[in-house]
């Protein structure tokens, strides 16, 4: 139990500096409240909590999107830090297909890997993405890409193809409808559930209120 310890704290002070210029959605503190809202979910769920930590705190070590769309850096820049802790094989190979495919990437990463263990890891980070939280990262990587706000004649495209969702610079607001608004249907766990109900309507209440003001009202 010490020796995971020690594997956990090494893996935050790693995170800490890979992360420290990061943008502001997806910066440590993005990991941290994943990596708490993970240990929560966890605790209604049979799984290997080294697993799912590990995961939680490498899920985001180089994100394709920071990173010119390369989506191996991720998993690699993971696996040779646990390789550098003395991790099993199988743990190893766990976490990294949990950084591998714990994306949503438009609704198209529903194949290839899927464990318990992912599912905790992928709920707490869904769970980051919408609500009040997620409305502030979404206007955050909006302004961080210089996008609008919103325009009144740009619709959401529902159903883009992978690389369409990639290199999409739509205004923010249509991300509500392309991604964040789909979540509360994409949770695994029963905790993860009910956790994104109350903050999908949250969402829902903002946007209302969104186009209320913006229409002068």
């Amino acid at each position: 139990m010490e020796e995971q310890q020690q594997i956990i704290d090494a893996t935050v002070a790693y995170v800490q500096r890979e992360l420290a210029e990061a943008e502001g959605g997806h910066d440590w503190w993005h990991i941290y409240r994943v990596w708490n809202q993970t240990k929560r979910i966890a605790k209604s769920e049979n799984v290997n909590m080294l697993v799912v930590e590990l995961g939680a705190l490498l899920h985001d070590i180089a994100d394709s999107k920071f990173n010119g769309g390369d989506e191996e850096i991720g998993p690699a820049k993971a696996v040779a830090f646990m390789q550098q802790q003395g991790l099993s094989e199988e743990v190893i190979k766990h976490v990294e297909n949990i950084v591998r495919y714990i994306s949503f990437k438009g609704g198209h990463n529903e194949n290839g890997f899927y464990s318990l263990e992912l599912g905790v890891v992928q709920d707490a980070d869904r769970l980051d993405a919408i609500g009040a939280i997620g409305i502030a990262r979404a206007f955050n990587y909006g302004g961080f890409k210089n996008r609008m706000i919103y325009d009144p004649n740009i619709s959401p495209v529902m159903q883009r193809s992978k690389e369409d969702y990639k290199h999409n610079n739509a205004p923010t607001i249509n991300h509500f409808y392309e991604k964040l608004l789909l979540l509360r249907d994409k949770m695994n766990t029963e905790t993860g559930k009910q956790l994104a109900a109350q903050r999908h309507q949250f969402m829902e209440q903002y946007l209302e209120q969104f186009y209320a003001e913006w229409e002068g009202m």
